[in-house]
């Protein structure tokens, strides 16, 4: 018999959406019954997102995405903003700092997602400005349920919000107070932005595809960059109260814009799996992949919610520690340092790399690789005494009660795919409520992804003017053998996305067709490397597990050296998968229980 599953897998011909909360979810199958595309749908999903989970993402983030339109390549829409052409190492040296801060205007880049999104849209969906962003706008008017997690976030930046970010105080404490889970919350000034680029979309009077240039406009050198600017050319509170003055300006918005970038990918199998270029954490997906080859894991992947193959979690584990030992000393935006990616992705480096992988030991050790002999960078290590419950999850965390705006900031995902065959996954992530103060006048912070850097020339990862940040924003496209795509998959979860998804895939390559059965079983990560955020603490030896493995699993795990920490049940990850089976035309979808707001529909 199949294994037991929290929910159903959907299964139809006509159209799915899977995301990670339901009024996405809900709103992208909006948009196909009423005739859009797959890409119109993500994009609607988007802008839905930015509402309902102002505590994941927000307008003044940014999002990856990784797609393929029917009949087409594979693609990559990077929609990753960079650093503003103040924002130098020696900026920030100047003010006595080691290190970006997790919060705060002074860790801004240029906000990337609403660039993207209409890129997006006006060169692959079919709708204009208007019927993407009329369901954002109505949420923000007639207001939005709270979520628990957006409520508890609320509560614990209060202090913040009340004593120093005054705009964020006029949103998020209505009456002086929290909002309770369950209530509904509006936001009128960001509805208000967004119709504001609806009008200046539609008097450009030329048709669709001038009425988003024309929006895009608006957004970056318009009212929005005006704005934007205004609020920037004085100081900014931080979090303790501290000005600060912003290196971001309307400048660096108008300078950048989102760009479309072939995928970097790997043939696994009768399958290629498509990710970002390493200016996000994408390809360490891929060296994962290797690794299970030469490390025979696949075999061992098996989906039961009733454990785990200690083998397979070990291996798995052993093998993220070498892939994202790779990441902090290899990875940067390829415009600006030289990866070795063909030599980091080749069967050959993973099968010297397997050769560090002991079945009966869990290593202790940052070890990256020497892909051509040359020398890897080595980060600083750091470890400050973080409380296990810290690090269990993906989701943002209070780590310093002395600063609850510096929060690990987590984000959202979605996947949608069409009856004709096209096929979206969109990780959208920063802007967070946490992040800074709330812009009055736009009802949005800005984002904080230049904490991602290192202040290090030497590092690939380093801080530079027009440089983008190494993220960790990694959505998945698969395509088979005759280069259709045949399924969409991710989850929010910082360091741990490439993770999680790489778990759930092998599940779902090497196990069964059953997504909602790949996603519900028992999920584990390690946090044994340079966290990409502040305050970058590295946790030797960490290994986090659901105790869904089960008690044989960690009592073997922890025989062999690993230092696991039991976290709470159904607490890792919160996936979203789409498929598609080119020959039948059938579609399938799932969402992750997890979080108890994640949902797919579809017919």
């Amino acid at each position: 018999m199949p294994a037991p599953t929290t929910r159903p897998q959907l299964r139809g011909d006509y159209g799915m959406v899977a995301s990670t909360h339901w009024s996405a979810s809900a709103t992208g199958m909006s948009v196909l019954e009423r005739g859009g595309n797959a890409f119109d749908a993500a994009v609607a999903a988007g802008f839905t997102l930015q509402v309902v989970e102002p505590h994941l993402n927000g307008p003044g983030g940014e999002v990856p995405v990784v797609f393929q339109a029917a009949g087409g390549p594979a693609r990559v829409l990077c929609g990753q903003g960079v650093a503003p052409a103040g924002a130098t190492i020696g900026a920030y040296t100047a003010l006595g700092l080691d290190r970006v801060p997790g919060s705060g205007v002074l860790a801004a880049t240029v906000p990337g997602a609403f660039d993207a999104w209409m890129l997006l849209l006006r060169d692959h969906g079919t709708m204009g400005v208007r019927e993407v962003l009329d369901h954002a706008i109505g949420l923000c008017e007639r207001g939005y349920p709270v979520l628990p997690r957006v409520a508890a976030a609320v509560e614990s930046l209060a202090p913040v919000f009340g004593r120093h970010w005054a705009g964020s105080a006029e949103l998020y404490l209505p009456h002086g107070s929290p909002p309770a889970p369950g209530s509904r919350l509006r936001n009128p000034a960001l509805a208000a932005t967004y119709r504001r680029l609806v009008t200046e979309s539609e008097a450009a009077g030329a048709g669709r595809e001038a009425g988003i240039d024309a929006a895009r406009r608006a957004w970056s050198q318009g009212f929005m960059a005006e704005a934007l600017d205004g609020f920037l050319s004085e100081d900014v509170p931080s979090s303790t109260g501290r000005p600060q003055r912003a290196f971001l300006c309307g400048q660096d918005l108008a300078e950048w814009s989102a760009r479309y970038e072939d995928p970097v990918s790997v043939r696994h199998g009768v399958h290629t799996v498509h990710k970002t270029g390493p200016w996000g954490q994408g390809p360490t997906m891929l060296q994962q992949l290797r690794l299970a080859e030469a490390l025979g894991t696949g075999e061992l992947a098996g989906s039961s919610r009733e454990g785990a193959d200690p083998d397979f979690v070990h291996r798995v584990t052993e093998a993220a520690k070498l892939v994202f030992a790779d990441r902090e000393a290899w990875y940067g935006d390829p415009d600006h340092t030289d990866v070795p990616l063909e030599e980091l992705l080749s069967a050959e480096y993973a099968r010297s790399r397997a050769g560090l992988v002991e079945d009966a030991a869990a290593s202790l050790e940052q070890r990256p690789g020497a892909p051509g002999s040359r020398t890897p960078y080595m980060p600083p290590s750091y470890l400050p005494g973080k409380a296990a419950q810290d690090r269990t999850t993906g989701e943002p965390t209070v780590r310093n009660a002395a600063d609850p705006a510096d929060r690990r900031g987590d984000t959202c995902h979605l996947d949608v795919v069409d009856a004709r065959g096209n096929m979206v996954s969109a990780t959208p992530s920063g802007g967070w409520l946490s992040s800074s103060p709330v812009v009055p006048e736009l009802g949005f912070p800005l984002g904080t992804r230049a904490q991602m850097f290192w202040l290090d020339e030497h590092s690939p990862n380093a801080l530079a003017p027009g440089r983008r940040p190494r993220t960790t924003l990694s959505p998945t496209l698969v395509t088979r053998e005759d280069g259709q795509a045949v399924l969409a998959i991710g989850t929010p979860g910082g360091d741990q996305q490439d993770q999680w998804t790489f778990t759930a895939l092998l599940r779902i390559l090497h196990g069964t067709e059953d997504l909602q059965e790949a996603l519900d079983a028992p999920m584990f990560h390690t946090n044994a490397f340079p966290s990409s955020f502040h305050p970058r603490e590295t946790v030797p030896g960490d290994l986090v597990v659901e105790p869904e493995v089960g008690p044989e699993t960690v009592e073997e795990m922890r025989r062999r050296g690993h230092e696991v920490t039991v976290a709470g049940s159904w607490s890792l990850g919160r996936l979203a998968a789409v498929g598609r089976d080119p020959d039948t035309g059938e579609l399938r979808a799932a969402a992750d229980a997890r979080g108890a707001q994640g949902y797919a529909a579809g017919r």
